[in-house]
Order: C-alpha cells, then sequence, then structure tokens
C-alpha cells in the first residue's frame, strides 16, 4: 500500500514523499557528533528553563525576540519601540503587524501541541491563518514559483497540483509522528526541508516552517517552552540556508543540510542558556534592590510585570494586579523616580521601559558555525 501510495505522489510532484529512502549518508562520525552537541545544549536549556519559578515571562518576552528575527528574514524589520509601543493593529506599522501577529501564531501552535501532543494539518493551517490574518488555507492554484531576489531568475518550482500540496502534506504531518526510531533533531531538520520545498501556502511559508522547527521540539519533549534562537541564526546565515536547501533538492546532500541545522540548533541553545541565565540574574538583583528600595509597593506580580512588559504602562499594571488606575501610576511613577524604569511619553501614552531587559535582549548573538 506504501509502495502505491508513493508512486502516487511522484507521478503528482517532482518531489519524493518521506521517508527519505537511503539514510546512509547521516550515519556518520560528523553528524553524531553535531547530533551529540546539540542534544547536550537542548537539555540544559530546558532543565535551565524548568529552574525558573516563572516560566511564562520566557514565553512572553522572548517569544516577541523570536518573532522579530523570524520576520527579518523575510525583510520584515521593526523597532522594539514600534513593537511595544503600538495600542493595537489600527495603530502599529505594517511591520510591527508582521511581527506581533507572528507571536500570536506562535502562542496558537503552542497551545494547540501543549493540548493534544500531536501537530495536525489544523495546526499549521491555523499557525499559517494567524500569521496573514486570512483562510486562504494550502495552495489550490499552480504559478508559485521561487525566485533568486537579486536576478528574479527561478532557482525553485514547488509542487503545483492542489492534490499533490495536499497528498504531500498529509505524508509529512505522518512522517512527524511516525515511531520509526529517527532522532527527533534529525526528524525536525528533515521536516523542515521538505516543509519548504512542499511550499504549501500562498504566503508566510518560511515563518511557518520555523514555528514548526520550535513546535516539533516541544511535541518531542526537548522544549518546553520555544526559547530557541533558530531564526537568528538562519538570519546570520541566510546565504548558506538557500543554498543548502537547493543543494538537498538537486543533489540529495542531506547531511551537510542536517550538519547545517545541527549546528545552528547547538549554536543557539548556547546563546539561548547564555540568555535565560543573564534574565535570571537580572530579574534576582532587581527584586533584591526593589525589596529593599520600595518595600511598601513591592509584590511578585509587579515584578514579574515589569519583565513581561518590556514597555509596560498604567493599563497593563492596573489589569494584572487588579489595582485602580491611580495607584496603578502611582507605582510605575516610584519606579521610575528609582531608577528602575524610563519612562517616556509615546503619543498620548506614558510607558515605562525596562531598559537593562532590553539591553539584554538586543545583546543576543548567535555566532556563525
Amino acid at each position: 500500500m506504501n509502495v502505491i501510495r508513493n508512486l502516487k505522489f511522484l507521478c503528482m510532484s517532482h518531489l519524493p514523499p518521506l521517508p527519505l529512502t537511503d539514510l546512509s549518508s547521516l550515519d556518520t562520525r560528523e553528524v553524531w557528533m553535531a547530533l551529540t552537541e546539540a542534544h547536550r545544549q537542548v537539555a540544559e536549556l530546558k532543565g535551565l528553563c524548568e529552574s525558573l519559578p516563572n516560566q511564562g515571562i520566557l514565553l512572553d518576552t522572548l517569544s516577541i525576540q523570536e518573532a522579530k528575527d523570524s520576520s527579518e528574514i523575510e525583510n520584515i524589520i521593526t523597532t522594539h519601540d514600534e513593537l511595544y509601543t503600538a495600542e493595537d493593529d489600527s495603530t502599529a506599522s505594517p511591520a510591527a503587524k508582521e511581527v506581533r501577529h507572528y507571536v500570536s501564531a506562535l502562542r496558537v501552535g503552542f497551545a494547540a501541541v501543549r493540548k493534544e501532543g500531536l501537530i495536525r494539518l489544523e495546526t499549521l493551517l491555523a499557525v499559517q491563518g494567524e500569521l496573514e490574518q486570512n483562510r486562504a488555507g494550502l495552495r489550490t492554484l499552480p504559478g508559485t514559483v521561487l525566485k533568486n531576489e537579486a536576478t528574479g531568475q527561478i532557482i525553485y518550482e514547488p509542487p503545483q497540483d492542489a492534490t499533490a500540496v495536499v497528498a504531500l502534506m498529509e505524508n509529512l504531518i505522518d512522517f512527524i509522528h511516525a515511531d520509526d526510531g529517527l532522532d527527533p533533531l534529525l526528524r525536525m531538520a528533515i521536516v523542515h526541508h521538505q516543509f519548504e520545498s512542499i511550499h504549501p501556502f500562498y504566503d508566510g511559508n518560511g515563518r511557518t516552517g520555523r514555528i514548526l522547527n520550535l513546535l516539533i521540539l516541544q511535541r518531542e519533549g526537548l522544549l518546553d517552552l520555544p526559547v530557541l534562537y533558530l531564526s537568528r541564526y538562519i538570519t546570520t546565515t541566510k546565504a548558506d540556508y538557500y543554498r543548502l536547501l537547493q543543494t538537498v533538492r538537486d543533489e540529495e546532500r542531506w547531511a551537510e543540510w542536517c550538519l547545517y541545522l545541527l549546528r545552528g540548533v547547538a549554536l543557539t541553545g548556547r546563546s539561548a542558556i547564555a540568555l535565560v541565565k543573564h534574565l535570571r540574574d537580572l530579574m534576582q538583583r532587581t527584586q533584591h534592590e526593589f525589596r529593599e528600595r520600595l518595600p511598601k509597593i513591592y509584590t511578585q506580580d509587579l515584578l514579574n510585570n515589569l519583565f513581561r512588559y518590556p514597555y509596560t504602562k498604567i493599563e497593563f499594571v492596573e489589569n494584572e494586579l487588579g489595582v485602580s488606575r491611580v495607584t496603578a501610576a502611582k507605582y510605575l511613577d516610584m519606579l521610575a523616580v528609582a531608577g528602575f524604569l524610563k519612562k517616556q511619553k509615546m503619543g498620548k501614552t506614558n510607558f515605562y521601559i525596562n531598559e537593562p531587559l532590553l539591553a539584554l535582549l538586543g545583546s543576543v548573538s548567535v555566532n556563525r558555525p
């Protein structure tokens, strides 16, 4: 039956279905060493996150950075000011809207996988729909091609037939959940390449594919929170990323592609570990100084607010702490006078900026492999 299905796929598309027919190229010392290091970094990152008392802050704070980095790969460039100060989509810049939608899409996928333990086609449709703010679904019309941005030359033509797109996506979902003993990080690398090669949507394929990476790590139990900065790694190695995607399509050089992504997992794992440690230390220092200098207004909830929202405001404190607007304003002004926050009026709203947190988020770097 599987042979018949595979032949059907091949008739409809030049893109073979999964699983790969030959994994021997991945059975090398270099690949296994990269796997070992990647797993070590991911395991340390998971353990570090689990040791934190307020893991929700990581999801709230770091997901925005991941969204910013992932969107930058698609030349969607925005600033922290634009991201944090817009009241809603009506006042946000186009780039800030895109990043806000990415954060929302990441949460949609994260919640679905946490609830069901599965990554369904419906999950990816919901993620892409949230990204693009439409329900266009899978491609049904031919004409989609990938071009060189500089020359306009067509470099890859994904499957054009709507039936093939559906079949290949169903095959991809089956492969994600296959109980075949394949290492989960290798599975993630293969799935990412296949998803980007299917290119199932009219728009949002790159960002949906990068969210899918995080969802696979979550489903496999490697991470409980989407805190691995793969998007920043891809941004810094963008030319290699696109070159290796195409090398697999042209020459089936899977080992090079998998090594690229495994090294990215290890590098970004180390970077994320450093970031979470610095964030933990910053929160602890702030907590100590806050208690010492402003004991009458100190609460853990107020401290959490300052780190959940790098640009906080009266409404956030009012709603999260259940205090009056006057009290919320008083708390924030006292924190600003004491130097914990910088008060800045933007438009009609006073924002209270956690500058050390912003500096920390902006300092994250990923070296090339």
